[in-house]
């Protein structure tokens, strides 16, 4: 079977709430929060946090390192390249990313998207739950792509916004790396419970706060709209365009 590395990428230099990924809640940052369901997933075999040689980043290392987590650091502009660095040290078949600031990551989603690219490799190159139309919450994205698609992009992407954000290489050309989209009957894409804003802060913390270790995305879709005013908290954010 194809091995699987998820990369989660991590920094403190957010420009809308700095520091967020190491604020608090429940007595664990809110990275801690997101690597450990990442963890939970049992498509996973390794799994490594890539942060940036950065000055400021030192803090998540020194976390990582007093969790015991395996971790890399790289370009703070380039993630295309950090992604493509870590995936060397950490070698995989399959390489997944996913991001720090959604500490509420679904193993179930996790794997779903993982097992699409593992059970038809090598006719699937990526797999996702953030392809137009997308229909799950914000903060739930995932991405499976071969490591073979990795390294093309790498190679190939000379974009800037290319490399920033790593997968527009890669999912903008179907024809090129074959795709499967993963989606849900239900249009949920209006619930954002991603770490970016002070509004954002405030929904999350109520959720973690609440719900310290969800068992499932349902559950926490359920707490949501059976709190009035919770789903509105951030409703007016608009996440930053690639």
């Amino acid at each position: 079977m194809p091995s699987v590395t998820a990369i989660m990428q991590a920094r403190l230099g957010s420009t809308r709430l700095p520091g967020k990924v190491l604020m608090e809640v429940n007595g664990k940052t809110f990275l801690e929060h997101a690597f450990q369901r990442l963890q939970l997933a049992e498509s996973i075999d390794t799994a490594v946090i890539a942060t940036t040689t950065e000055p400021a980043d030192e803090a998540i290392a020194s976390f990582c390192e007093s969790k015991g987590w395996a971790h890399n650091r790289g370009s703070e502009a380039d993630v295309l390249d950090r992604y493509y660095q870590t995936a060397c040290l950490f070698p995989a078949d399959i390489i997944v990313r996913v991001t720090s600031d959604c500490p509420l990551l679904d193993p179930t989603i996790i794997d779903e998207v993982v097992n699409a690219v593992k059970a038809d490799v090598p006719n699937t190159s990526y797999a996702a739950n953030v392809l137009v139309p997308r229909h799950f919450p914000r903060g739930l994205d995932v991405e499976a792509f071969t490591f073979s698609a990795l390294e093309k992009a790498w190679t190939e992407a000379s974009e800037i916004s290319d490399r920033e954000h790593v997968t527009p290489f890669i999912n903008t050309q179907p024809n090129i790396f074959p795709q499967k989209s993963i989606s849900y009957p239900t249009d949920l894409s209006r619930h954002r419970w991603t770490l970016d804003t002070s509004e954002d802060h405030e929904l999350l913390y109520k959720i973690l706060d609440a719900k310290p270790a969800p068992t499932s995305w349902l559950d926490i879709l359920e707490l949501v709209e059976s709190n009035a005013g919770w789903e509105t908290i951030n409703a007016a954010v608009e996440q930053k365009k690639i």
